[in-house]
């Protein structure tokens, strides 16, 4: 099953010239997520061939504009580009206030349905179920209510050893339950324990967005053993007072998250505008956790491989 996450936008507050406000597209089974709408998601989803109409889930962390304020002209164009089908936005209750506010002022009454889910910033709850994943809200540490979020594959089914099935002349009828786990027993009676004829799947992968948030073992526990873990990294560790007084964290630090977390994968991201190259957060980050790699934009990181 396909599970990549493509980075639309890796900067902090203000954008720099080669680098835009925080947005990430998932792609998982074919089915596009969108987290976070920093402002020019837009205009990176055309650059990097993100589709905008096959989006129906969007995911947005907290109200500080470089997070959302991409979000009413996603919505707009959507509208003026004719979609009826409903788009679900999973965010801060007070989200749905200001998009309201400003359709009303533009006068645009949406042709497609809009639909809230409100996220609770004190605890961790699934707010997205079906048959490919489960999303979790993970609780962060920030200077306003902030959320991030856990995508966790669904377990699939077991794998059929297709040769031994047509060796045994075992009817398709019986297929979906050894998918399932059940065993088999043959018309003269030879009974064949299931893992004598599937093999079983791989381990579900996870993929962990911790937007915004100062170092905080508060959603240690709840991230563990991330296939992929994203982590904000706006400053060098020498800034880490700055960091501390704005509720964010350093390149060190989410090495730290990563390495107590068990982390399969660290990609950090969010950096501050001061930063012209990366290298110095880079280098940082794998000084303490080596699996470490750069939210740069364009690129689409495998989950998993």
């Amino acid at each position: 099953m396909k599970f990549e996450v493509t980075i639309l936008g890796s900067s902090s507050a203000t954008p720099i010239f080669n680098r835009n406000p925080t947005s990430q597209a998932l792609n998982i089974n074919e089915r596009m997520y969108l987290i976070d709408c920093g402002e020019g998601t837009q205009q990176q989803m055309l650059r990097f061939d993100v589709k905008a109409s096959r989006i129906d889930h969007i995911f947005i962390s907290h109200l500080h504009g470089d997070h959302y304020l991409g979000l009413v002209g996603l919505i707009s164009s959507l509208h003026l580009n004719g979609r009826i089908k409903p788009l679900k936005i999973y965010c801060p209750p007070q989200l749905k206030e200001i998009i309201d506010l400003q359709l009303s002022y533009s006068e645009t009454t949406l042709q497609y349905p809009v639909e809230y889910y409100f996220t609770n910033p004190k605890k961790a709850e699934v707010i997205l179920e079906n048959q490919d994943i489960i999303v979790e809200t993970i609780p962060l540490d920030h200077r306003i209510e902030c959320t991030g979020f856990l995508f966790r594959e669904k377990k699939r089914l077991r794998k059929l050893i297709k040769e031994k099935l047509e060796h045994l002349n075992i009817p398709i009828e019986y297929y979906s339950p050894l998918k399932k786990g059940a065993d088999y027993t043959a018309p003269d009676g030879t009974f064949y324990k299931n893992d004598t004829l599937t093999i079983d799947s791989s381990e579900p992968k996870t993929y962990a967005y911790c937007s915004d948030t100062m170092y905080n073992e508060m959603y240690f526990e709840q991230i563990n053993g991330a296939t992929l873990l994203y982590h904000e990294s706006t400053f060098l560790n020498n800034m880490l007072d700055r960091a501390v007084e704005t509720h964010h964290t350093t390149a060190l630090q989410a090495a730290e998250v990563a390495l107590k977390t068990n982390a399969k994968k660290l990609l950090i991201g969010h950096f501050s505008a001061r930063y012209k190259t990366l290298n110095e957060l880079l280098d940082e980050a794998r000084s303490i956790f080596p699996e470490t790699e750069l939210a740069i934009e364009g690129r689409t990181f495998m989950i998993g491989e």
